[in-house]
Parts: C-alpha cells; structure tokens; sequence
C-alpha cells in the first residue's frame, strides 16, 4: 500500500511566522536612536576663527551665523547676505526670544562686515550676540 503527501497546501500542519514582534521592536529601537541623537546645528561653512584666552562655551541652542574671508554671510549653509541677515534672525527668534545669536567671524573677514552683522542681529531682537573663536 502507498502512502502519497497532499501537496495541495491545503493540511493543516503548515506553519506560520509571526512578524510583529520583530516590527515593535525594530520600531523602539527607531525611536530611541531618534530621541538620542544629538542635533547640531552647523553654519554650512568653514571658517577660520581667531583665538581667544577668554573664550567660554555656550549650553544652549543658539542662532549660528558665519562670516567668510570673502566676506559672505552664511546661515544654515545658504547665503544670507548682510542684507538677509535681519529677517532670518527675526524668524527665528520667534520661537524664542532668549536665544542667543553666534557669529562664526574668518580671522581675514573685514571687521567692518562683522559690525554689520552685529548690528542685523541687534536690530533684529537679538539679546545677546556673541562672536566664536577657540581657545
């Protein structure tokens, strides 16, 4: 007597993988690299900043601006201009006012144009600007 297997599909020992499990905690582990991930917020641009023995560190967030040797003014890798430099501080000190503004000036940028930019970021609300350097 011979004995032939249903290949049908249709038996009832077939057998099932259940995913689920796998998604959640693909999902956790999603979330926790995005809750731990640090943001930094960079001016876009390379700039040689001048030395300084007096120089601090800032804790909180802050509006980055960069002055080039060339004297182009960057703000999130995109030119502003000294013209932009206002308006762009002014949007983003709608959020919060108490966010202090960074100017990331070249050693070679023209003082004059550093100047300017202060004086965008003040008129703009700035409370506090302060210019890089490194120690």
């Amino acid at each position: 007597m011979r004995r032939f297997r249903n290949f049908t599909g249709n038996d009832d020992t077939s057998s099932e993988i259940n995913i689920s499990p796998l998604i959640d905690v693909v999902f956790i582990l999603l979330i926790f690299f995005i809750v731990t991930t640090v943001f930094i917020e960079e001016t876009g641009v390379d700039v040689n900043k001048p030395r300084a023995a007096s120089a601090e560190n800032l804790e909180k967030q802050a509006i980055l601006l960069a002055v080039t040797a060339s004297g182009q003014v960057y703000q999130g890798g995109r030119s502003v201009g000294i013209d932009g430099v206002r308006s762009v501080v002014a949007a983003m000190l709608e959020s919060d006012a108490a966010t202090p503004v960074i100017i990331q000036g070249d050693a070679s940028a023209n003082h004059g144009t550093i100047v300017k930019v202060i004086d965008a970021a003040k008129l703009a609300g700035a409370k506090s600007v302060s210019l890089a350097t490194t120690k």
